[in-house]
């Protein structure tokens, strides 16, 4: 069995210093991971701090070794497929090939999607999922890309460098 840290990253947990710290504690206890929630704004805890889930993974691949990081989970529809693609290819080479890719389609408790302007709609949402998790995959080849989706377009771009890992970064859809 594995065990691992699912940290909300609000309140005392929105310091990157202080996800940081205890993912290091972490590991040095025997923990096999770190997973944070990925959100943007907590709408019914108006006044709670909430962290950046990808900077904080920054933080974390820069204080430990060993350990597994990643999202759980990150909701496609409202972040697009190349920053995701980017970004996790970034944390997988500042990790020494850790990450892990959490998606799914999120929720909109509150209205953390739609008071911000993303939709609402779950089945919009999932299809967004599932085109979105398309593209990553493929620019993660670091072969030129051409795709023209419903909810995404890429113009026959190539991404470099590709992740660590092979044949590409772990991803857990919830």
């Amino acid at each position: 069995m594995r065990r691992a840290l699912y940290l909300p990253p609000f309140g005392e947990l929105a310091d990157p210093r202080v996800l940081a710290d205890l993912a290091a504690r972490a590991e040095d206890a025997g923990f096999d991971g770190v997973f944070l929630w990925d959100h943007v704004v907590r709408p019914l805890n108006a006044e709670l701090a909430v962290c950046d889930a990808w900077i904080a993974l920054a933080a974390i691949a820069a204080a430990t070794e060993r350990i597994r990081i990643g999202t759980r989970v990150t909701p496609l529809s409202r972040r697009r497929p190349y920053e995701v693609a980017r970004q996790a290819a970034a944390l997988d080479h500042l990790s020494g090939g850790r990450m892990v890719l959490g998606v799914g389609l999120g929720s909109d408790n509150g209205g953390e999607l739609s008071r911000l302007g993303e939709t609402g709609d779950p089945r919009v949402r999932a299809e967004m999922l599932d085109e979105g998790l398309d593209v990553i995959c493929r620019l993660w080849t670091g072969l030129p890309v051409r795709h023209r989706g419903r909810h995404y377009r890429v113009d026959d771009l190539a991404f470099q460098p590709q992740p660590v890992q092979r044949p590409r970064i772990p991803v857990w859809v919830a």
